[in-house]
Parts: structure tokens; C-alpha cells; sequence
């Protein structure tokens, strides 16, 4: 029986594992209600955050934008280069570029196949007008900062202990010293330091002690005990001297590594300078991607209304050969019908392409001008581009590139700030020999202070009974002072030798790209002045084939019309005359991005366009302040500090006005305009005067 009974057990064990499987289960818990809100099932998720800021109202309220399938639009705004670009600057906060599209370095033509995202892929790198105030404020190495190492520090702490502690003395010794010591000590410390331009520190504290304690060796129980130290510390050799302490500042050193940290004024000051640089060419490039917007958007108006007038003619064409086609009569053969509809689909195709060109460039003129992508409406240039010739002093906008190039003045602003770190590394090389004095006055009492001036009196037999500390102080009997220099020198200098060489290759290696860019600068001016020449020439050449290619049409229509020529030379020359339209504006319009593009290289670009960088008003206060502070000096001794005054590091501020810029440009018109009609004419003037054709009005109507 017990054999039976075991086996039974065992079947059932085994068949509650087969049952259970080998996973692990869940404890049971009394009260579980199933709520599991809390419970959390992964370590990271993509979060949305907590913020306030609302959607840019241009950006949310964009309606939809104009396709070939949706080309209905309320009005048309014509606007001109100047509203375009002081709109752009208007809403420039963020300096917007296309990301190298536009290729404001020189490139021939832009690229308008892509949105522009630069800002939205490396947002970082892209300027605004926050970064000079930033690089200003900067708490590490901003110039505020860097003043702030000069400031006055003044340092305060109050401590209070109570002492009760048994102490290791026989009942002989009690009667000196207690069994049982019972106190109070209070302690409060207070001072003021400062740093000078020099390097020297001087100080001013105050300690004030309060003692009382049960120890019966003491005349009275409690004391007051005052003291006021004067002390100074001036390093003669490094770490000396008001050039390398604007440079370096007082706590050169990491605190973390020990290497040189050189954050001083001037270096501070530098890197101001440097934003503004970075500043300057970042609206600089604004303005030049907003001007070349501008004009490709005209090109591409030109364009579709070129594309528009060989599809015009490719349908009436078809037209006619379609109506000999169903007549059955000569020149409508079903091989010249499908030949004049292949003509009219390609120039349709064409003016398709054109139609979405004109909506992509005028999104990317919106863009950067800061507004909305679309609002009902299509900009339309009003402007026309210049076919005046412009002809340019070499030398003069040589002087000029490499005298106003923000890139260039930027690197020289790095060598400077090299220079200065080299002279402040030199100083590390010297040892350091410091002179530190003290001068204290020292007073006790058994009041800190009373009214009655009772010092404290060594000649009496209770010399601390009525008397306060401030009495004994001010009688002046109690005085110590400490005078004493301190040396430092590593042997070998090892350290400080490999921080010289460093910065003195760090000086060589910005040299050396001062010069590389300034060759550079030389080699874009080079073909920024050839792009002029050669779109100048490019625009004469397509004007005149312009010219011809209009007259070639009517020939052939003429003579096609007699039936001496076939239709596949009237389609084909109705061909060649749209790429010659359109041949024609692209160089004109390509001739004024390379004048905008001269005056970039040159850096007179801004003041091409009437843009110039000024400072905005400071607060009412700051004036106040500073009239107050130009009376102080001019009421003040002059002092002369030539013999600790740093070296001039600044040429003061740059020139954005050249009195000589375009002065010995001289206007020739391309081509010779006819004073009656005021357009161009060809190189031979042919019988009747050509004229330009209109602007597109309204491709949407295509």
C-alpha cells in the first residue's frame, strides 16, 4: 500500500511540472487591485517637452502652396531688390542661408531643385544676431568676465562653538586646569581684496574672537580679542606687470589640470571682435543669397514667358497642319501632324517646368526674406537688371578684397590673439618671486567695545578688568607686521619651454593661413572679374542671336507659308528661337549676379546694397553714467602709464564707407539703347528696332 501511494504521488508531481512548464511565475499578493500605472517598461522614450513657446504664426498659417494642379492665386506683389532685402533683414534674427545652393563663394548658377535646410540639419553652425551679445556675456570668456577677475571680493563668515568635554587632570592639577572644560567660542572674520592691472593683491580683514570658558588660570572669563590686517603680495618677475595680466588674467592656471588657462581683457575683447566678424559675414551672406533669389526668380519669369511664346507658336502651327490633316490636302501628312504636336507637347512640357521654376524660386525668395512660404499671393520683381556695362579698377578691388574681407580680418583677429597668448607664455618661462608684507593691529579686552576709553593696560594688576577690545586697539601698543619675499622655480623650465614653442606654432600655423587665404580671396576676385566680363560678353552674343533667331522665324514662316521650305525647318527654327530667349536672360541675369558677386569678393557688398552695421542706442542710464564718467576724467591728473600700458592691439573701427568705391567705374550701355524706345539693339541695327519682351504678367494663366 505505501508502494501504491507513492507512485501515485509521483504521477501527480510530474504531471503538475509538464503542467507548470519551467518558466517562471508570479508571486501571489493579497489586495492587488491590477492597477499598474505605475509601472514603467522601458528605460528611455521619446518625450515631447513641457514648453510654452508657441508656432511661428508665417509658419503655421501658410495656405497652400501653388502647384501646376492648385495655380490659383489672389494677387501679384511686385517688389523691388531694396523691400526684398530690408525685409530679410527685418526678419533676420536667424542669418538664413540656402546651404551652399546659391553658391554666394562664386559658383555660376544656383540650385533650385531642393529645399533649404541647413538650419534644420546643422543648426549650430548657422549665425544670428544674438551670438556678439553671447560671445559678450559669455561667463568664462566673455570681457564682462574677464573684468570680473579685478573686481573686489569681499568675504564674510560667522562661527559660534560650544565646548563641554572632560579632560585627563588629577585632582592636583584641577585647580589649573579643569576636569571639566565648559566654553564658548564665537569667531567672525570679514575682509575685502582686490586684484590690480599690475598683478598685486591687497587686502584689508577684520577678526574678531569671543572666548570664555571656565579655565581658572583666566584673570576674567571671557575676552574679546579684535585684530585688523593690511597685507599686499606683488610678483616682480612672473605673473608681473599690467601686459601680461590683461592678457592672461589673474587665475591663468586650470584648476583641474594646472595647464594655462590665458582668458584675459584683451583676449576677451578679441573674441567680441571675432563674433562681430562672424557677424558681419553672416548678414553679408543674407543679403547676397536674398539678392541672388531676387534675381533667379526674374530669370525665371523670363524664362516661362520665353517657353510660353514657342508653345504659342507650336500650336498655331499644329493647328494650321492639323487642318490640312483633316482636309486631306498637301502639308498634312500624318507624319508632319505628329511632328508639329510633338513640337507643341515639348514646348508644354517646357512651359510646365518653367511655371513650377517660378514657384520654387519665389518660395526660396520668401524664405529668405522671413515670411510666410505662401499667403495668396506671388512675388513678381519689379526691378529690371542692368545691362549698363560696369568696369572695375583692378588694383582697387584688389586693395579692397584684401583690406574689407570679414574672412581676412577675422584670421588676423586669431593672429593677434596668438601674439598676445605668445608674449603671456613667454612670461611663464621667468621664476616666480613674489614680495607679500603684512601690517596687523591687534586689540583685547573684556568688551569688544564701551563707551568709556579704557585700553587694555599691562602696568595695572587686573590689565583686562573694564577694559574692550576697540580701546586697546586704537591706542596702538599692540602692532605686528611681516615683510618677506617668496621664490619658486622649476628646475629646467620644461613645461613652460614646451608652452612657448606651442604657441609659437600655433602663431606660425595662423600666419600661414592668413596668407593661404589671402591668396585664395586673390584667386575668387580673379573670377568673380572674369564671370563680369564673360556674362557681359555671353549677354551681347545672346542678345544678337536673339535678334537673329526672331527674324529666322519669320523667314521660315514666310517661306513656309509659299511652300519652299518643309515644316520640320519652321518647327525647328521656332525652337531655337525660345532658347535664345531664353539664352538671352539667363546671361543678363547671370551678368548681375556676378556684379553682386564682385562686390562680394571685394567685401563692398553690403554697402552695394545700402546696408551698414552700426551699434543700437544704449539705455538713457548708460549715457548718464558715461557723461558723469567723462567729467571725472576731465576734472582728474592726467597720469602717464606708457611705462605698464600695453601695446595698441586695435586699428579702431573699419571703414564700411569707401568715398572711392565706383569712382573710376565707367558705364558703357550693353547694348546702345535707342533713346526713343529706350531698349537694347543689336550690334548691326537692323531695319526696324527690336524690342525686349514684357515681363510675365501671369503664368498662372498659361
Amino acid at each position: 500500500m505505501p508502494r501504491t501511494i507513492r507512485k501515485i504521488w509521483a504521477v501527480l508531481t510530474s504531471l503538475t511540472l509538464v503542467a507548470g512548464g519551467c518558466a517562471p511565475r508570479q508571486p501571489f499578493y493579497f489586495f492587488e487591485d491590477g492597477d499598474l500605472s505605475h509601472y514603467v517598461g522601458a528605460i528611455q522614450k521619446l518625450e515631447y517637452p513641457d514648453t510654452t513657446q508657441e508656432p511661428l504664426a508665417e509658419a503655421a498659417g501658410a495656405v497652400e502652396p501653388l502647384t501646376l494642379s492648385h495655380a490659383d492665386f489672389d494677387s501679384f506683389w511686385d517688389l523691388s531688390l531694396e523691400e526684398a532685402i530690408r525685409t530679410a533683414l527685418e526678419n533676420g534674427k536667424i542669418l538664413r542661408n540656402l546651404g551652399g545652393r546659391f553658391a554666394s563663394f562664386g559658383g555660376p548658377r544656383p540650385q533650385t531643385g531642393e529645399p533649404p535646410v541647413s538650419l534644420l540639419t546643422a543648426p549650430g553652425l548657422t549665425p544670428s544676431i544674438y551670438d556678439p551679445a553671447i560671445t559678450e556675456t559669455d561667463p568664462f570668456r566673455g570681457v564682462e568676465s574677464a573684468l570680473a577677475l579685478f573686481d573686489a571680493q569681499v568675504s564674510s563668515s560667522l562661527t559660534w562653538d560650544r565646548q563641554n568635554r572632560p579632560q585627563n587632570f588629577n585632582a592636583a592639577g584641577g585647580t589649573i586646569f579643569p576636569q571639566q572644560l565648559l566654553g564658548d567660542t564665537g569667531n567672525w572674520t570679514s575682509g575685502i581684496q582686490k586684484r590690480t592691472a599690475t598683478g598685486a593683491t591687497w587686502g584689508f580683514a577684520n577678526s574678531t574672537i569671543y572666548d570664555n570658558n571656565n579655565s581658572p588660570i583666566r584673570e576674567v572669563p571671557s575676552t574679546w580679542t579684535t585684530n585688523y590686517d593690511f597685507t599686499f603680495n606683488q610678483p616682480l618677475l612672473q605673473g608681473a606687470g599690467v601686459t601680461y595680466n590683461r592678457i592672461a588674467g589673474p587665475d591663468f592656471f586650470d584648476n583641474l589640470y594646472g595647464r594655462p588657462n590665458f582668458r584675459g581683457v584683451l583676449l576677451a575683447r578679441i573674441n567680441a571682435d571675432i563674433s562681430l566678424a562672424e557677424f558681419e559675414a553672416g548678414v553679408r551672406n543674407l543679403v547676397s543669397d536674398t539678392e541672388q533669389s531676387y534675381w533667379e526668380l526674374a530669370f525665371a519669369y523670363r524664362n516661362l514667358e520665353a517657353r510660353k511664346a514657342g508653345r504659342d507658336s507650336s500650336l498655331e502651327a499644329w493647328r494650321k497642319v492639323h487642318a490640312l490633316y483633316v482636309e486631306q490636302s498637301r502639308g498634312g501628312e500624318a507624319d508632319k501632324e505628329a511632328q508639329a504636336r510633338e513640337q507643341y507637347f515639348f514646348f508644354r512640357a517646357e512651359v510646365e517646368a518653367a511655371l513650377t521654376d517660378v514657384y520654387r524660386c519665389e518660395n526660396r525668395l520668401r524664405y529668405m526674406m522671413g515670411i510666410s512660404a505662401s499667403d495668396g499671393r506671388l512675388i513678381r520683381p519689379s526691378d529690371e537688371p542692368t545691362t549698363a556695362r560696369i568696369s572695375f579698377d583692378w588694383q582697387q578691388a584688389l586693395v579692397e578684397a584684401l583690406s574689407r574681407s570679414a574672412e581676412l580680418r577675422k584670421q588676423k583677429w586669431f593672429i593677434k590673439q596668438k601674439e598676445l597668448e605668445l608674449v603671456a607664455a613667454k612670461n611663464l618661462v621667468l621664476p616666480r618671486l613674489d614680495l607679500v608684507g603684512r601690517w596687523r593691529f591687534l586689540g583685547m579686552g573684556q568688551d569688544l567695545i564701551n563707551q568709556n576709553y579704557n585700553p587694555y593696560n599691562a602696568d595695572n594688576i587686573d590689565p583686562l578688568a573694564g577694559t574692550d577690545a576697540y580701546s586697546t586697539m586704537l591706542s596702538g601698543k599692540f602692532q605686528e607686521w611681516q615683510a618677506g619675499a617668496q621664490f619658486l622655480m622649476p628646475l629646467g623650465f620644461r613645461r613652460e619651454l614646451a608652452t612657448v614653442r606651442n604657441h609659437q606654432l600655433q602663431l606660425a600655423r595662423e600666419r600661414a593661413r592668413l596668407q593661404d587665404e589671402e591668396l585664395e580671396v586673390s584667386h575668387a576676385l580673379v573670377e568673380a572679374v572674369r564671370n563680369v566680363d564673360t556674362n557681359f560678353a555671353l549677354t551681347q552674343t545672346n542678345f544678337n542671336r536673339r535678334v537673329a533667331a526672331d527674324r529666322q522665324v519669320e523667314a521660315v514662316q514666310a517661306a513656309y507659308d509659299a511652300g519652299t521650305v518643309t515644316l520640320d525647318q519652321l518647327l525647328e527654327a521656332q525652337r531655337r528661337r525660345a532658347e535664345a530667349e531664353s539664352a538671352y536672360h539667363r546671361a543678363l541675369v547671370d551678368y548681375n549676379r556676378s556684379i553682386s558677386q564682385l562686390h562680394y569678393r571685394k567685401g563692398s557688398l553690403l554697402e552695394y546694397n545700402g546696408v551698414f552695421l552700426a551699434e543700437g542706442p544704449w539705455p538713457g542710464k548708460a549715457y548718464f553714467d558715461a557723461h558723469r564718467r567723462a567729467r571725472q576724467r576731465d576734472a582728474s591728473i592726467y597720469l602717464d602709464y606708457s611705462a605698464s600700458r600695453p601695446g595698441v592691439f586695435s586699428r579702431g573701427a573699419i571703414t564700411q564707407n569707401f568715398e572711392s568705391v565706383g569712382a573710376d567705374a565707367r558705364a558703357m550701355q550693353l547694348p546702345p539703347r535707342d533713346p526713343a524706345t529706350r531698349e537694347p539693339t543689336p550690334a548691326v541695327p537692323p531695319a526696324t528696332p527690336e524690342l525686349l519682351p514684357a515681363p510675365a504678367r501671369n503664368p498662372a494663366g498659361s
